[in-house]
Formats: C-alpha cells, sequence, structure tokens
C-alpha cells in the first residue's frame, strides 16, 4: 500500500517510518553535524504534519524527493539565520564593555532582521537595492555630527549704527 491510498496521520507515520532514518543520514552529509540533521528531519516531518504535502506520493522516490526539496529549504533558512546571528555577535563584541542587551533584546534584533531579510527577498533586485543603498548611507550618517550654533541676527543698539550684525563669540 502506498503512501497516497492511506488517509493522514497514518499515512505520515508510514512516510517517517521509511525515510526518517535516510533523511537524517542525508541531513547529515549536509550539515555536518549529527543534532542538526536530527533536529532538522523532525522538523521537516512536522511541518507535513502541520501542512501536509497537496498531493499523495505514489512512490517513494517521490516521497524522497518532496523531502529533499523540503529539508533543502529549511536547511537555507537556518544556514541564513545563523549567517544573521553570527553578524548580530560580531556587532556586539565590536561594542564597548558595558553595553550586553538581554537574551529577549537579541532574539528581538535577530527576529526583526530575518523579517526585514524576507520582506526584501520579495522584492525586485532594484527595489533590494535601492532599500540597501539608502539604509546604508542613512546608518553611516546615524552618528550624531557635531551641531553647529547658529548665531541669530541681532539689531545694534547703538545709535551711530543701523545694520544687522551677529553676536561676538564668547
Amino acid at each position: 500500500m502506498s503512501v497516497a491510498e492511506l488517509p493522514g496521520q497514518q499515512g505520515l507515520h508510514l512516510l517517517y517510518s521509511d525515510h526518517h532514518g535516510w533523511l537524517k543520514g542525508w541531513l547529515y552529509k549536509g550539515l555536518g553535524n549529527a543534532a542538526d540533521a536530527a533536529d532538522m528531519a523532525h522538523d521537516v516531518f512536522l511541518r507535513l504534519l502541520v501542512k501536509p504535502a497537496s498531493r499523495g506520493f505514489s512512490s517513494p522516490v517521490d516521497a524522497r524527493a518532496y523531502l529533499c526539496a523540503m529539508a533543502r529549504g529549511m536547511c537555507v533558512d537556518l544556514w541564513r539565520r545563523r549567517e544573521v546571528e553570527r553578524a548580530w555577535l560580531d556587532t556586539l563584541a565590536a561594542q564597548p564593555e558595558p553595553f550586553e542587551p538581554s537574551p529577549e533584546f537579541r532574539m528581538m534584533v535577530i527576529e526583526r532582521i530575518l523579517e526585514i531579510g524576507a520582506v526584501l527577498a520579495r522584492l525586485s533586485d532594484k527595489a533590494q537595492k535601492a532599500f540597501v543603498t539608502r539604509r546604508g548611507r542613512s546608518a553611516s550618517r546615524a552618528a550624531p555630527r557635531p551641531r553647529r550654533r547658529r548665531r541669530r541676527a541681532k539689531w545694534c543698539s547703538t545709535p551711530c549704527c543701523s545694520t544687522w550684525t551677529t553676536p561676538m563669540a564668547r
């Protein structure tokens, strides 16, 4: 009996029992870490449980191809998240010693960066470049510039002078 012929939970159980070990080994080759491979394999099946495949699998080859495609996408998400976390930790390391944000703040910043990345991924290349260029310029100007005090013009109060002057610097 193929997976396509079985109702939801039984089909998923059969798919899990037939392909979990294989998927974990395949992920281990790509990730190089047994713990990450096991987590990712379970996450793939958890995602299948939450959002089942739109069609059944007529053969084990189809099932493995679908599982590989899901796992590959989830690995890309994992690598992207780790890259963002690494960049954030590098930024924190460059901060002065007294600055130590809370773990909640760190997670909030990382989540926000990932949300921005997801929104940018939906834009055209031209729009992405415009956004990054604009934000890069404003970030370089984010440091406060020393402000020059503007001298206010005042009327000279001496009777001999009838012109605008600026106060003398003290």
